[in-house]
């Protein structure tokens, strides 16, 4: 059996630009949108990922939560519905993407969360059938007290935890192996969240690295641009230099960033 990698996006949030790329000016908040021009707001993609693995069924990430659709206010909260909005397209929400591929949530043997902001999290209770669903126990433990975080997207989801260990990729060479076998890791890239991670994935043609939010596109880390909001700059900065050296490797295939508007949906198979 092959790895394959599917690249969904599950709709898209419509934000300051200052929130995607770090910007210097006189505005004390700029990620946050508030009384800034409309012309610094765009729309980037949400994605999430599916990888059909010899070794079991993985998603990552899980989009946008249908309720986006119908009541955003009330799913966000007031503070993050004043900063950002979401949409989804029909079609394009975890549950009717793993309707059309014929698939219950049950059939997922692992869900992992690369960390717990709104946009990754939001569509967590389509998938809580799924027989596992992990997040860094850093990312837990300051998602738990921390600013930034909808807490109520997990609730009563059975959310397990896992531990760092010494591995031999990342800014910090740590992480987890999902299969201990090094075909899928879960490096720990912090910066942006606490207990953030990328998943690298090994492929017969190579690695593919998704970077989550290290940077919100290509050019985050080919220039250094931070994410507009950091829980550490020094880390940010380090996880982007890791991603920008990762991605010249001869044994990289591809590096896609979770907002990125140049990547375009698809399937990812094993040469």
């Amino acid at each position: 059996m092959t790895t394959k990698i599917h690249i969904w996006h599950t709709g898209s949030v419509y934000i300051d630009q200052a929130l995607a790329f770090k910007e210097k000016t006189w505005h004390p908040m700029p990620y946050s949108g508030w009384l800034r021009k409309k012309e610094n707001k765009s729309w980037f993609p949400v994605s999430a990922y599916l990888i059909e693995h010899p070794k079991g069924t993985i998603l990552i990430d899980t989009g946008w939560h249908e309720e986006i659709r119908t009541n955003s206010k009330k799913h966000l909260g007031w503070l993050p519905n004043s900063m950002f909005k979401g949409n989804l397209p029909t079609g394009e929400s975890i549950k009717d993407r793993l309707e059309h591929m014929n698939l219950s949530s049950k059939e997922l043997d692992y869900v992992i969360l690369t960390h717990l902001h709104a946009d990754h999290v939001s569509g967590l209770k389509h998938v809580t059938g799924a027989k596992t669903i992990l997040t860094s126990e850093v990312e837990w433990q300051a998602a738990q007290r921390g600013l930034g975080y909808v807490r109520s997207m997990w609730e009563d989801v059975p959310v397990k935890t896992f531990e760092f260990h010494d591995i031999s990729f990342g800014p910090f060479e740590k992480g987890y192996d999902l299969f201990h076998d090094g075909t899928v890791l879960l490096v720990h890239t912090p910066g942006h969240s606490k207990g953030q991670v990328s998943v690298l994935i090994s492929t017969e043609g190579g690695w593919v690295l998704l970077a989550s939010d290290v940077g919100y596109a290509e050019k985050s880390w080919m220039q250094q641009i931070l994410p507009g909001v950091t829980v550490h700059k020094g880390d940010a900065h380090k996880s982007l230099a890791w991603v920008k050296d990762f991605s010249t490797r001869e044994d990289c295939r591809y590096v896609f960033a979770n907002h990125d508007p140049d990547v375009r949906e698809g399937v990812i198979v094993d040469e």
